[in-house]
């Protein structure tokens, strides 16, 4: 059996093993489950923590070395537009799937007394959650935005990389990959240092890697006996289902068909390849914390160049967030329909381009998805103001409780959108085939 097979195999099996264990050892034991137990943090140590003190190196090296190697500054231009471009189609095409499912299903028209007690229990989740209150707090569009800038433009890359902001340290990896390239055989004894260091950290990835069963199956079991399977049909049940259903249509269906179009190649064989990244990214519940995973499989299984991944991965897994984009489409939508106000065509419209921007916006925000929504939530508040209408920001508190499992949902959706955008523009920064790079 090929190791990529059997590494497959085994996160699976330490998916299934962490659901099973958590819901019939740990859901409704006395011990209540909270951040702090013990399988939150085994999962921690044995899986996260390894796989975040990799990512900024990882994005260091990777970027720098990315782009000496395409070398052609047009070439890198050509690759940036193309990427961006990508990018912000494919988030605008889920959000547009989100809110029409959402606004056809209507998940938020609950009877009467089920409608108003799940308001009540989510009000009284999101006044207990002071950690939640506080990072929503004072959230605007603008705010979003000068917190992307000042991260593109750092006083202190040193102090970026401390911190694990990953826009600035790709900013300054992109500059110092330019002048490096352009330094002809000055500046060779630099670009042999930072391929060999990145080849280097590929070969530590892979010895991580094979921690991911065992950190899968502590994170799933932590999930499952917080949430317990109870709340999958519980009166949420509808809104999980919109998300579940907007996600695998733009999984399954768009982002292959996407593939299909510019590349050629058979898009759910490329998945099937990249499956090891999937399950992580959907394990960990984390676009960077996947991004070691998620490179080293697009450049040794599913055929994606150096060039390419090596640029577009790392800016994929800070800015490109098409399954968040669609699920705070439907959160949001589904919110106003629990309070019983009704969107008219302007609102979401209003939804669409503030929710696109919005997941962009995410970057470098702890909670990203709940946080940035509130974003979402104040611009269609603008628009129903002189109705008199407004949605509170605690009713962010209703779709706590089911979160978490559906934010494993839409990481993976995320990290299934860089991979896809990494084997398109390989079209377009192949690696040299005398080289390899």
């Amino acid at each position: 059996m090929k190791k990529a097979n059997l590494l497959t195999l085994l996160i699976v099996l330490g998916m299934v093993l962490g659901a099973l264990y958590g819901q019939f050892l740990l859901y409704g034991c006395e011990e209540p489950i909270t951040g702090s137990h013990w399988t939150k943090t085994a999962g921690d140590l044995t899986l996260i923590r390894p796989l975040k003190l990799l990512v900024i190196p990882l994005i260091f090296f990777s970027v720098v070395a990315g782009i000496t190697r395409i070398g052609d500054p047009s070439k890198l231009g050509r690759l940036g537009i193309a990427t961006l471009g990508y990018y912000f189609a494919t988030m605008l095409i889920a959000v547009v799937i989100g809110t029409t499912l959402v606004s056809l299903i209507q998940p938020g028209e609950l009877p009467e007394d089920v409608r108003m007690s799940v308001i009540a229990e989510g009000q009284s989740a999101f006044q207990g959650d002071s950690g939640l209150k506080g990072k929503v707090e004072g959230q605007s569009m603008g705010g979003a935005w000068t917190n992307i800038l000042k991260q593109v433009i750092p006083s202190n890359v040193i102090e970026e990389m401390a911190a694990g902001r990953p826009l600035g340290l790709i900013v300054f990896a992109m500059m110092l990959g330019l002048a490096l390239a352009a330094g002809g055989s000055r500046t060779q004894v630099a670009r042999d240092f930072f391929d060999a260091g990145f080849e280097g950290l590929m070969i530590l990835i892979q010895w991580v890697i094979w921690l991911t069963p065992i950190g899968v199956f502590f994170l799933l079991a932590w999930t499952v006996g917080k949430i317990g399977m109870a709340e999958l049909i519980g009166p949420l049940g509808s809104y999980m289902g919109v998300v579940f259903v907007g996600l695998l249509f733009h999984m399954l269906v768009v982002l292959p068909l996407v593939l299909w179009m510019f590349t050629g190649i058979n898009p759910y064989g490329f998945m099937s390849k990249m499956k090891p990244a999937l399950l992580t990214a959907f394990g960990t519940d984390s676009s960077s914390a996947t991004l070691p995973v998620t490179m080293e499989t697009a450049e040794l299984e599913a055929g994606c160049s150096k060039r390419a991944s090596n640029f577009v991965l790392p800016l994929g897994s800070t800015i490109n967030m098409d399954g968040t984009a669609l699920y705070e489409a439907v959160a949001v939508v589904f919110l106003f329909q629990l309070y019983g106000i009704d969107l008219s065509m302007s609102e979401l419209l209003i939804v669409v381009i503030t929710a696109t921007l919005a997941a962009v916006g995410a970057a470098g925000i702890p909670s990203a998805g709940l946080v940035t929504m509130v974003i979402v939530i104040a611009a269609v508040n603008g628009s129903l103001e002189s109705a008199g209408l407004a949605l509170p920001v605690a009713a962010i508190g209703v779709i706590l409780g089911v979160d978490r499992i559906l934010d494993m949902c839409r990481t993976t959706v995320n990290v299934w959108g860089d991979a896809v955008g990494a084997r398109i523009m390989t079209r377009l920064a192949p690696d040299d085939p005398s080289t390899g790079e």
